[in-house]
């Protein structure tokens, strides 16, 4: 840029040092809002059409203020551009794209123009600020910050970093813990993100994140990676659990983070305004991992259903209001540890449910197959729970239950498949009477007691069936009829029709 009448102006680079120095922030950012403002007070005063530009000299600090005019073969606005054959009186080598730099003298700033120069340096700082804080922070998610509160706005805490400022919004704070101007806080930088006022760093004190990294400031061996924390599960300022793992089989995972006389947990419970929390050992066994999750209450039996991710916990009568825990906390919290949904019942409700079970598979083969309670019991007994499976198990299966012979075997077979027979016959003439469409029933899946079953749903055309999500067809046919995989086969054979004559 081409100098004119430019008087040094040390003490700009002075004002720029000081602020990039107390801000924190590179002074070169300094220096280009200076220019800015510069640049804004120059259109002001020389009109803001104009292609106004300021530059600050690094070494020297002059300001150097210039006009810029584009080269261009056909002018479209002449406040910012000269046609070539112009320019090229004023520079000979000049060629479109050109820019002509016509220099102005320095500004006199006026109050006014100063104030404007003010408000925009402050602004371009404070961004610049803000944008150092975001580059810093964004990094630390998921680490702890020790700050100082600031102010307290609506239930909402603002706390000072130090070098930044931090939100810790009230639905982040620990239930009745109440903060004061002044009062050193510690909590887990949850997130820093960019919004329409700047980037903001948001901090939790409910997060389970916040616990585990407590814990690995109190636990040597947690910040050493000997013990891992492997799920935390938490109700505020209520209560918590935590499964930890070793390893190192030496080392008790449980006994390290409860320390000498349970030193290493009564601090972490002391920073959490005195939330009880329950240290578990982790197991990969899922059964396992629940009953221990389920501490301090006793578990009898696990029945684990892998299909829906449920687990039936059995406890003793006396045990059941310990499980389930106040307004069912520790089942809730035991459910969230492990991943699994949990239904507790008691030993009596077990006994009486499996009895009814008993009963009602031992009357519908009592029914089915016309034999006597003996016979029946025996088939439950063994694990038989449908007709289905009498009918189509390999005949050596029955033979070798106790009592039963190839004949006995054999004659159960046939009346099996006989029945079954004999309901398809009768499922398929009330499957016609419904108006299930033949179509339908054509479908490879779908026996002619599923087809009642979607008739009295009001599902009879392919239509009717293709518009259904596989959950609803499960729901319709139960769970022991058909699997996401068959059920999404037999929707999308019904979906068939649909795409014929359709390009690709």
């Amino acid at each position: 840029m081409e100098r004119i009448a430019a008087l040094p102006r040390p003490e700009l680079l002075q004002v720029a040092d000081a602020v990039a120095r107390d801000k924190g922030i590179d002074r070169d950012e300094v220096l280009e809002a200076m220019e800015q403002a510069i640049q804004k007070a120059g259109r002001s005063k020389y009109g803001h059409e104009h292609d106004i530009r300021a530059h600050v000299d690094r070494k020297t600090g002059e300001i150097l203020l210039a006009r810029y005019l584009e080269v261009v073969e056909a002018v479209e606005n002449e406040a910012t551009q000269i046609p070539l054959a112009r320019a090229l009186k004023k520079n000979p080598e000049a060629k479109a794209g050109d820019f002509l730099i016509d220099p102005l003298p320095p500004i006199d700033f006026g109050r006014i123009a100063a104030q404007t120069a003010k408000q925009v340096i402050v602004q371009k700082v404070r961004d610049a600020e803000r944008q150092r804080q975001f580059n810093e922070y964004k990094d630390r998610i998921g680490e702890i910050a020790n700050g100082l509160v600031k102010r307290v706005e609506f239930g909402n805490v603002v706390v000072d970093l130090g070098r930044a400022e931090a939100m810790l919004r009230r639905d982040d704070l620990i239930p009745r813990e109440t903060l004061r101007t002044g009062d050193r806080v510690r909590a887990y930088i949850a997130d820093v993100r960019i919004e329409a006022r700047g980037p903001q760093i948001f901090l939790s004190r409910t997060h389970p994140q916040f616990m585990s990294k407590l814990f690995a400031q109190e636990v040597p061996e947690i910040y050493d990676g000997i013990i891992e924390i492997k799920a935390v599960a938490r109700d505020p300022g209520s209560r918590a659990k935590i499964a930890v793992l070793s390893h190192d089989s030496s080392i008790d995972p449980v006994g390290a983070c409860v320390g000498m006389r349970g030193s290493r947990v009564q601090a972490v419970v002391a920073e959490l305004q005195g939330e009880k929390i329950d240290i578990i050992p982790w197991s990969g066994e899922p059964a396992t991992f629940v009953v221990n999750a389920l501490a301090p209450a006793e578990v009898s039996k696990v029945v684990l259903d892998d299909e829906s991710h449920t687990m039936e916990v059995v406890v003793p009568d006396d045990q059941l209001s310990l499980a389930i825990g106040r307004r069912g906390q520790n089942v809730r919290l035991g459910s969230q540890l492990t991943g699994w949904s949990i239904d507790i019942m008691t030993e009596a409700e077990e006994s009486e449910r499996r009895t009814e079970e008993f009963r009602s598979r031992s009357n519908a083969f009592i029914e089915a197959l016309d034999v006597d309670d003996v016979i029946a019991h025996l088939l439950v007994t063994e694990g038989f729970s449908s007709v289905e499976e009498v009918a189509f198990v390999p005949l050596e299966d029955l033979v070798d239950i106790e009592g039963f012979d190839e004949t006995i075997a054999d004659e159960l077979q046939n009346r099996a498949r006989a029945y079954l027979a004999e309901l398809d016959e009768r499922s398929e003439v009330k499957r016609k009477d419904m108006g299930v469409a033949d179509e339908v029933a054509a479908i490879e899946g779908l026996s002619p007691p599923m087809l009642v079953k979607l008739g009295e749903k009001g599902v009879k055309t392919l239509d009717d069936l293709g518009d259904l999500a596989s959950d609803e067809l499960i729901d319709i046919l139960g769970k022991d009829q058909m699997d996401e995989d068959q059920a999404n086969a037999v929707i999308m054979a019904a979906r068939a029709h649909w795409f014929e004559g359709t390009d690709g």
